[in-house]
């Protein structure tokens, strides 16, 4: 018999299990939702197929014979297996298990998910977290990542998700360089400043700023650039300069006032700046383990309960 012959059969198998079980065909098409002359009609193809007679019919009950009773042995581990395939994908279906991998941007992914990992692990102990910092967007098919935390105030179209927190840039220095250096009292005294910035294109030197109507962009300059959040800080610490920071990392050190906010009534526009979203590609249903982490995460770290259809 062939392997897709044997594919084809398999109903006609379990229908065979089925009726050794009752020791009828009316019973079996009862609890099958069939009729009585469907099922001897299925058992009547599984032994043309086999070439053997499985049961023997009388007018009271059914019995098997010599074939049908190795045959029922096979067809019975058939479902059995079938069975145990059912109930450990409801159990992977059901239970959080397996690995999530998840794009997040370096500064946010160090500062504010990294501090929050431990706790999830030891509270899920069958999932896995591969978090991915990366600061430019990458693609969910192309990287095979369940999940992306993009800053962003326009979501891409296409994808689901949910606003977690507002991403703020100040800029900062130690009371040590401001000391020295003086404090600027307006963006244009920037000029006259060391300043670290990301360094990693022409406009990072741009520095934007609003109050109420007006807008103001500044060229700044600076002995020293890096686009690492951690390096920025440090250099800030070490009295280098006035340095851009997001604020979710700066603000420990403000309120210890190791670092002070320059220019606190001028908003610092950046392109950094905006709503982080957690994002995830449209689905019917989201496995367990992507469910728990994003609720997990909006508790940590949601302001509020914006979602993303």
């Amino acid at each position: 018999m062939s392997t897709n012959q044997s594919i084809s059969l398999l109903q006609e198998m379990a229908i065979f299990v089925k009726v050794v079980e009752t020791g009828s065909f009316s019973e079996t098409a009862r609890q099958l939702g069939n009729t009585p002359s469907a099922i001897s009609r299925a058992i009547s193809r599984l032994e043309h197929a086999l070439g053997t007679r499985l049961l023997q019919r009388t007018t009271r009950k059914l019995r098997l014979s010599e074939s049908g009773k190795q045959a029922y042995i096979h067809c019975l581990e058939m479902v059995k297996s079938a069975q145990a395939v059912i109930e450990s994908s409801g159990k992977f279906d059901s239970e959080p298990q397996g690995i999530v991998r998840i794009s997040v941007p370096k500064a946010v992914g160090h500062y504010l998910l990294h501090p929050h990992i431990p706790e999830f692990l030891e509270y899920y102990p069958k999932v896995d977290i591969q978090m991915l910092l990366e600061d430019k967007l990458i693609d969910f098919i192309d990287n095979e990542i369940d999940l992306a935390i993009r800053i962003t105030n326009e979501p891409p179209l296409g994808l689901k998700g949910r606003k977690l927190i507002k991403i703020d840039h100040v800029l900062v220095a130690t009371p040590e360089y401001i000391e020295k250096n003086s404090l600027p009292q307006h963006p244009q005294d920037l000029k006259h400043h060391q300043c670290i910035f990301l360094g990693e294109q022409a406009s990072d030197s741009k520095w934007r700023f609003q109050k109420g109507n007006k807008t103001i962009s500044v060229t700044v300059k600076g002995r020293y650039s890096a686009n690492h959040t951690g390096i920025r800080l440090d250099a800030a610490l070490q009295h280098m300069g006035i340095a851009s920071l997001p604020y979710f990392v700066a603000q420990h050190y403000l309120k210890t006032q190791a670092l002070i906010q320059v220019l606190p009534d001028w908003y610092f526009k950046t392109y950094y700046s905006g709503d982080a979203w957690l994002l995830y590609p449209p689905t019917r249903h989201l496995a367990p383990k992507i469910e728990v982490f994003i609720q997990f995460l909006a508790k940590k770290l949601a302001v509020n309960t914006t979602y993303l259809e």
